[in-house]
């Protein structure tokens, strides 16, 4: 069951692969976006590859960022991602490995949450090139909870690095 309102926010998701063809597993979880109940798909940034985060040895991935606007509150928002990952055959394991889809929840209207299940805005986005620069491309002006506004978020393309792909 998801909960709703009749008032939409603006969400955002960042959406990341390396493995099984990642520039398909992001077009079809944003195929899946598309569809979510009260949910519709504003803008998606272009596609970029990026070093991986972490210490893990792995291939590099494939991220976006969509610009959702939707209905649903942030917990069912997130259930429906966690749903999208699953039917993708995400299998979570080591932290920062390597994945076959990975949505986070970054933005939901104002919602600021430091729960144990969602924390918003997700943290890290600061620090993050693979988030900040999509984000940056399609949302320049909007203000992030507790963080300011995305344009004025340096962005560091060589850590780790970077590139835009389409």
């Amino acid at each position: 069951m998801t909960s709703a309102s009749d008032a939409e926010v603006n969400a955002f998701v960042g959406l990341g692969s390396n493995l099984d063809n990642p520039v398909q597993q992001i077009r079809r979880a944003l195929s899946q976006l598309e569809i979510l109940p009260g949910t519709s798909v504003v803008a998606i940034s272009s596609l970029y590859r990026s070093a991986p985060f972490g210490d893990v040895e792995q291939s590099d991935f494939v991220n976006a960022v969509a610009h959702l606007q939707t209905r649903l509150d942030a917990e069912s928002l997130l259930q429906q991602l966690l749903g999208i990952e699953s039917a993708q055959g995400r299998v979570r394991g080591e932290r920062w490995g390597p994945r076959i889809i990975d949505l986070d929840l970054l933005v939901h209207g104002d919602t600021i949450s430091d729960s144990h299940e969602l924390k918003l805005p997700h943290p890290g986005i600061a620090e993050r090139n693979f988030v900040l620069l999509p984000l940056q491309e399609i949302a320049p002006e909007t203000v992030l909870p507790g963080l300011g506004k995305v344009a004025d978020i340096a962005v560091d393309r060589n850590d780790p690095q970077i590139a835009r792909l389409d």
